[in-house]
């Protein structure tokens, strides 16, 4: 089993940036391929990052390429998001996903722990 929390989360104004992490606990996250998803209330949740095992490949939606950079210390056994020029649009709750199958990783289906989410709130 592993637990994830995330952190960093928060308010900043548009054109800001913020930097989350998900930190995991119970087992090493060196094995697993992890994703970053956010949804807002209401709406489905959406992918945004994915990363494998050691991070030879990164998948990003395309809405927050270059704006958004999704990377990993797995000694650190933490996986972080980095969120630059941030919009109003990006205002939703955050949550990080471990998949223990490097496939399909732009989907929901794909992760099997999700940690409990972080808000970001983006003010215009």
């Amino acid at each position: 089993q592993v637990q994830l929390v995330e952190s960093g989360g928060g308010l900043v104004q548009a054109g800001g940036s913020l930097r989350l992490s998900c930190a995991a606990s119970g087992r090493t996250l060196s094995p697993y391929a992890m994703g970053w998803f956010r949804q807002v209330l209401g709406k489905e949740r959406e992918f945004l990052a994915a990363i494998s095992q050691i991070a030879e490949n990164t998948y990003y939606k395309d809405s927050v390429k270059g704006r958004f950079t999704i990377f990993r210390d797995n000694a650190k056994n933490t996986v972080y998001l980095q969120m630059n020029s941030l919009k109003p649009e990006d205002t939703a709750v955050y949550y990080c996903a471990a998949a223990t199958w490097p496939h399909q990783l732009t989907t929901q289906r794909a992760y099997d722990y999700w940690g409990q989410g972080t808000q970001v709130t983006v003010s215009s």
